[in-house]
């Protein structure tokens, strides 16, 4: 196990598998959630992802109740099966917790979101972009908002409605920007 006096970091002792460059990297994802609005009603919320290198993601929120959210994660991803399921995870500013799996061929997108309390009993200040530093700054703060048990725990599915390779209209990253 690698030693690390610098938190958080990410470890995997599982090798990039050969088919990530296929499969993956650079694949840019518009997908939608069947979720509910507040009073109860069906909605959508709508998720934009681009897997853009082997240790970083790029994502914009565009419905629900984190819409206007622009971020950029450092992750890690384990191949399942190649050609089929990619898993993705990442830890963001927040303090919520993030797990991703692409299933290739049925085009769905399964998460799990541990979102910290500040996270989510505050999504209007977890919007904007994250390359503002004031920006930054705020998402920080929401992690000292609660304990680490004090989650809302969120399992959902997405229907993939695009796919295609490159930014789209995200903007690029260098891919060594500070993620936390």
């Amino acid at each position: 196990m690698a030693e690390s006096k610098s938190l958080p970091t990410f470890l995997t002792n599982t090798e990039l598998h050969p088919s990530f460059d296929e499969d993956i990297k650079n694949t840019h994802l518009i997908y939608d959630y069947a979720a509910q609005a507040p009073d109860g009603t069906p909605e959508k919320w709508r998720y934009e992802m681009w897997f853009f290198s082997s240790n970083r993601i790029v994502y914009a929120i565009h419905g629900g109740p984190m819409a206007g959210r622009i971020n950029y994660q450092t992750c890690t991803y384990q191949c399942i099966r190649p050609g089929e399921l990619w898993q993705c995870n990442w830890l963001e500013e927040t303090g919520t917790i993030c797990s991703l799996v692409y299933d290739i061929p049925n085009q769905k997108i399964t998460t799990l979101i541990g979102f910290s309390k500040g996270h989510w009993n505050n999504p209007e200040q977890a919007r904007g972009d994250k390359r503002d530093p004031e920006t930054f700054e705020r998402f920080k703060g929401l992690a000292k908002q609660g304990t680490q048990v004090e989650r809302f725990m969120l399992s959902e599915q997405a229907e993939i409605q695009e796919k295609f390779k490159g930014k789209g209209n995200l903007v690029p990253i260098s891919g060594d920007e500070e993620t936390f």
